[in-house]
């Protein structure tokens, strides 16, 4: 994509280029989780196993407060990416949060499998598989068209183009976030319908004791 300032075109690399820079941040955070979720004391996996302990004693029933929390679970870092790209310093901070969104997806991966071994991955991929499968595409395919208008906004405020008109987000960019809400609402809708039955099946076989 391409910005218009007067009659030059300025242009801010492709947008392969732009995924691959975010996403080694992503995948940096990634590595941090699991270097630092070795680190974590063992009562950590032993309140992990009385967290989930009560959660079968709880009835799967969808309540408006476990709406909300599924929703800012889906959206926040979405959202948080599209929203940067109204801001000169989401050049800086798109990077990070794609870290953070690797380092707290990997951490808690890994206090999964530190708490159960083996039968951890399963209840990882239980509990943030489908989650990721849809906010990790959703995600990207927001954050990457922010980080280049920031990229443009933060030339315009501190180069040659401070008297330019800003760049701003076209229709098509109104769509896709459009497009990606509605998936992410659709991905609220199939974790909570779903995710506490498979949890729950899963639970039971591996903490067979309760």
């Amino acid at each position: 994509m391409n910005w218009k300032r007067g009659g030059e075109t300025i242009q801010w690399g492709q947008p392969l280029a732009r995924l691959l820079f975010l996403a080694l941040f992503f995948f940096g955070g990634l590595l941090l989780g699991q270097v630092l979720a070795g680190r974590v004391p063992p009562p950590a996996g032993e309140e992990l196993t009385r967290y989930l302990t009560d959660y079968l004693q709880v009835e799967g029933d969808v309540s408006p407060a476990a709406a909300l929390s599924a929703a800012v679970l889906y959206f926040r870092y979405p959202l948080a990416a599209f929203f940067l790209g109204f801001a000169s310093i989401g050049v800086l901070l798109l990077p990070l949060v794609s870290g953070a969104f690797g380092f707290f997806l990997s951490f808690s991966v890994c206090c999964f499998t530190a708490a159960f071994g083996s039968d951890g991955v399963l209840l990882a991929l239980t509990v943030f598989g489908l989650r990721c499968a849809i906010t990790l595409p959703c995600y990207f395919l927001l954050a990457v068209p922010a980080w280049e208008r920031s990229a443009a906004l933060a030339s315009l405020s501190f180069g040659r183009g401070r008297r330019a008109a800003p760049a701003a987000y076209g229709r098509s960019g109104w769509m896709g976030l459009a497009a990606v809400s509605a998936v992410l609402l659709a991905g609220v809708g199939a974790e909570l319908l779903l995710s506490p039955w498979l949890l729950r099946q899963i639970l039971e076989q591996v903490l067979f004791e309760v």
